[in-house]
């Protein structure tokens, strides 16, 4: 008989196993930003992560179409994508109740995304993601609203102003620029995409791409781009585009943000932002890189054949969220969530503890009863193990007593208890 062979313990290349540590960082997370968004009036949705292929198709880009999906036909012989994104799905959900929702909509979710890309800091192929949205509203008033969200999602974290900057451009200022270059469909398109890497790629190697695309006219286009005003030279400084985005750095510093930057550089990868796009990068040297972004998409439920609604949004991943509060110190120390670990010095003490631990249970104390049999001295390693605050151990004397010695584990610190005093003991500490 032959040994069967053993499966690997390594995960899928690219996703992530969340042990308790890891799961509690990504509920810290989550939980800032369903209190943020809430803060905010926003209200949750969710969707199936299965999405038919063409409504990435139809909007997204080539990269992440071509690329970057999760694409298979599935037994009906239909297309079907695991969403790398939410915005598509969220706008086909709007399209489909239109006639009954009551613009404005402020809404969020926290979906399950997926990309087929190259793992790296920052990027993997499964990530969860915060969208939020606000539908119905043009003008930067909106625009406002949606980057305070972003910053103050940062300030709960506990970041500094200094920690992080927000960039802002306008896709509406990219194309005046390339009617003033009278560049054509096709040198637009090519040129976004690599003005979108050029933080990624050498100067040199940009310079030779632009070249490539639209000649002789390179150095002019260079020129004007690497001087964050130089741009309202070259388009007018009544471009009324120009002075939307401007109106906009105004108003955020009314509301006290002032960490913003111009800068026309910033693309964004997706087809479908129309107007203002931002992105909040890191400022510490060791995770220098966008944390998160987004923009104004007024066309995107064009595709399904309702009507105009205006809208901005943004996503913010849990990935990068991680990396900016592990590089800031930021990170939330693990806490178990047993607050009390009861010991049994023998299989006949079982049913009085699980009393004691349902009483204590009603009073909302986190409790976890020890079930090995084993040597006291081994239960309470595990209590320690588990980074469990509390011990106390139900034995003969306890039974007959009906107190209990409460011991904190981190300082050692004993006191007896009645049943009644455990849990005002714990939660006053």
């Amino acid at each position: 008989m032959t040994e069967k062979s053993k499966l690997s313990t390594e995960n899928y290349k690219g996703v992530r196993d969340f042990y308790p540590e890891d799961m509690f960082v990504q509920n810290y997370i989550f939980g800032v930003w369903k209190q943020v968004a809430e803060q905010f009036g926003y209200t949750q949705y969710d969707a199936s992560v299965l999405e038919p292929a063409e409504l990435y198709k139809a909007k997204s880009g080539e990269e992440i179409v071509n690329e970057q999906t999760y694409t298979f036909t599935d037994r009906g012989d239909r297309e079907v994508t695991l969403r790398p994104e939410m915005t598509p799905t969220v706008a086909r959900m709007v399209a489909a109740k239109i006639q009954d929702l009551s613009l404005p909509l402020r809404w969020y979710s926290i979906p399950n995304l997926f990309r087929y890309e190259k793992p790296q800091r920052g990027r993997l192929r499964e990530h969860w993601q915060l969208n939020v949205d606000l539908f119905g509203v043009e003008g930067s008033e909106a625009d406002t609203e949606i980057i305070s969200i972003a910053r103050t999602i940062l300030k709960t974290f506990g970041a500094q102003d200094t920690d992080f900057e927000i960039r802002i451009n306008s896709r509406k200022i990219m194309n005046d620029l390339y009617s003033h270059f009278k560049l054509n469909e096709e040198q637009i398109h090519k040129l976004s995409k690599i003005i979108d890497k050029k933080a990624k790629i050498s100067d040199e190697v940009f310079e030779s791409s632009v070249t490539e695309i639209i000649g002789g006219i390179a150095s002019d286009f260079i020129w004007t781009l690497k001087a964050n005003e130089r741009i309202f030279d070259v388009i007018g400084r009544d471009n009324p585009h120009g002075t939307e985005v401007i109106e906009l750095i105004e108003k955020l510093a009314t509301v006290g943000i002032n960490n913003v930057v111009f800068d026309p550089t910033l693309m964004r990868g997706f087809d479908y932002y129309t107007g203002v796009v931002f992105e909040v990068f890191d400022t510490h040297p060791d995770n220098n890189r966008s944390v998160f972004g987004g923009g104004r998409y007024d066309d995107l439920l064009d595709i399904f054949g309702t009507k105009k609604v205006p809208t901005i949004g943004f996503g913010a991943g849990d990935v990068t969220a991680r990396d900016f509060l592990e590089v800031h110190n930021l990170l939330p120390v693990y806490k178990p969530s047993a607050q009390l670990y009861i010991g049994v010095l023998g299989t006949e003490y079982i049913d009085h503890a699980r009393i004691l631990a349902n009483k204590l249970r009603s009073q909302n104390l986190n409790v976890a009863i020890d079930l090995s049999n084993k040597k006291v001295g081994d239960q309470i390693k595990t209590a320690h193990k588990q980074s469990i605050p509390y011990v106390l151990v139900v034995g003969e004397n306890e039974v007959k007593e009906n107190k209990y010695t409460v011991k904190q584990m981190e300082s050692g610190d004993e006191k007896k208890l009645s049943a009644d005093e455990i849990v005002s003991y714990i939660r006053n500490r």
